[in-house]
Formats: structure tokens, sequence, C-alpha cells
């Protein structure tokens, strides 16, 4: 009899455990029209546990070295995942970086990350600004020691993977299964390309502008097309961020930056590489006056770009049509409350 209950008892365990270790798997959603992702699903197929694991770990303070920031800290959701209050980022203990943060969507299709293409593959790309001395400043071995040893994260990573083993390669493919859910696309732009709305007069406009002058370097649907350009700007002389030659030390890459995405733009300022610009108009007032010639200046700028008022007013008007409301107020994004 006494057996008989150990017997019960074990099963029900193995049962509880079971029940926890809800990893579904699902597919990928592509949006209608768009390219095929860059990314390697077969490599770290999405499931929901280890995607909301990655969700808990992208807000939570224990990743950086003093537990005082997270990702979020300079990934905002509610600003198309970057953030406004400052031009450059800040790290622990106020330290400030070289660079804007880049604005966090659509992340399966991008081959590099990072302003300069210094991180080539997604899983990888969380470990730069945990180790960052600007950043979060922390150990990468000590963290996963410490996660290891939490009881918070023992249950989380036994949800996940089936058990507590909290491993680098768990922790970094989790965060990029979150990474991988932040996809934008249904903005009012996109709901016209699915013909379910109609541009005003005005935005149509904008979008015959854009498509002239804009679109060589921001290709749709995603509006990147993921290169590396020098886009004319003067060298702040206090940071003297030469962009991707900082990572291949040649010339030719002298002042070229990653083309960012323009989704969401109305809420991803400050813009440029170093949040020098607080404004659209001022974006535009660059492209239009403001070009810097260099050696490596991006072939479609080698030629002026001539907009009239009304031209600025009617490109503003289409790309506040590239906000995906949707998108940043989605509550499967959000800080998870326990």
């Amino acid at each position: 009899m006494k057996n008989r209950v150990i017997s019960l008892v074990l099963a029900g365990f193995v049962l509880l455990l079971m029940i926890s270790f809800q990893s579904t798997s699902h597919d990928f959603e592509i949006p209608e029209g768009w390219p095929v992702p860059t990314y390697d699903f077969a490599q770290n197929p999405l499931t929901d546990a280890q995607a909301r694991l990655g969700r808990q770990l992208f807000y939570d303070d224990v990743l950086s070295s003093d537990s005082t920031i997270n990702c979020s800290s300079c990934h905002l959701q509610y600003t198309a995942f970057t953030h406004i209050d400052h031009d450059l980022s800040h790290g622990v203990k106020n330290r400030i970086g070289i660079r804007n943060s880049p604005a966090l969507m659509n992340l399966a299709w991008s081959t590099s990350f990072m302003w300069d293409g210094s991180v080539h593959h997604l899983d990888m790309q969380a470990l730069a600004p945990i180790t960052d001395s600007t950043e979060m400043d922390n150990d990468f071995s000590a963290l996963i020691e410490k996660m290891q040893a939490s009881d918070k994260y023992q249950l989380l990573f036994r949800n996940a993977y089936g058990d507590t083993k909290v491993t680098g390669e768990r922790f970094l493919k989790s965060l990029s299964q979150f990474l991988l859910t932040l996809v934008s696309a249904n903005s009012k732009y996109d709901k016209v390309m699915r013909k379910e709305a109609e541009f005003t007069e005005q935005e149509a406009n904008g979008y015959q502008t854009f498509k002239t002058n804009c679109a060589t370097c921001h290709q749709e649907p995603l509006f990147t097309n993921y290169a590396f350009e020098n886009n004319g700007l003067p060298v702040d002389t206090t940071l003297n961020d030469f962009g991707r030659m900082r990572v291949t030390g040649q010339s030719k890459d002298s002042l070229k930056f990653k083309v960012p995405t323009l989704r969401n733009i109305e809420f991803s300022y400050p813009y440029m590489h170093d949040g020098r610009f607080k404004k659209l108009h001022e974006v535009l007032d660059h492209y239009t006056k403001g070009i810097q010639e260099s050696p490596t200046l991006a072939t479609p700028l080698q030629s002026p770009i001539v907009l009239t008022a009304n031209e600025k007013v009617d490109l503003v008007a289409f790309l506040l049509t590239l906000t995906d409301r949707e998108f940043l107020f989605n509550p499967k994004h959000s800080f998870i409350r326990d």
C-alpha cells in the first residue's frame, strides 16, 4: 500500500512537470507580401514558453551589473523600442555611450545588428550591451551563475525547457525569441497595401515623393535595405564616430551607418545614430540642404534632393502612416507583472 501511494505521488509530480512544461511550438507568421526572413528558425524554433522567458529577461534589471537597468531602459515599447529622453544611450551609474539606441522591430529580416553591424547574429546581440562597460557592464558567466541560483529563473527555465538548467545558449535564444515576436506590420500604410484603407490626398502625394527620393535606401515593405550608408552627416567632433569603419578598419566604410527602418518613425525620435535631430522636419532639412560631401557619401545623395515646402509636409504626412499603434501598445510585448 505504501509503495502504491509513493507511485501515485511520483506520477502526480511527473504530471505536474508535464503540465508546467508547455513549450508549444508555433510557426512564425510572415506578413502578406513580405520577403522570407533571414533568421534561421530551424536552429531556434519559436515556442510560447521560451519567448515568454525572453520577455521576462528583457525587462529584468538583473542583466546589469548593479541591477539598475534592463533592456527596456533604452528600448521602451511605447517609443518603438528605443528611447526618447536623451540623445545618447545611458548605462549603469549614468554612464553615457556614443550612440542613440536603434528601434527594435522586424528583426527576423536583419542580417546584422548595431549601428555599425558589429554583431552578425540576433542570438549574439544581447552580449554586446550586457558586457559593454558603458551599458550594463556585466560579466555574462557570472550573470548565468546568478540566474541558476534564482528560484524564480529555475522555474521559468523549467517551464521553457523542461528542466531547471540555466545556460548561456538558452538565455540568448530565449531573448531572441521575444525579439523575433516584435513584428510591426499593421500601420495605415500596411492597411492601404492590403486594400483595407486609403491614403488621403496629402498622404498619397507624400508616398510618391517618398518613392522618388527615399525608397532606394528605405525599401518597402521593411523601409530599410539593411545596408550601411554615409548619409552626409557632419562628424560630431566630440564623439568622433566614424561608423562601420570602427568595425572593419577600412576607409571605404568611413561614416557609414546601418540604414534604420522608418516604421514607427513618429515615435522613435531623436533621429540619426547620435540622436542629433529631434523633429522630422530637421531630418528633411538635412537631406535637402545639409548634406556634407565626402568620398563615401551614399550614391543617391550625390545628386541634390530638392523638395518644396508642400512636398515636405506631404512627405511627413506619409511617414506618419507608418505608425503601428497595435505594435506600440501590444500587451504581449509589455512588462510581465507577477
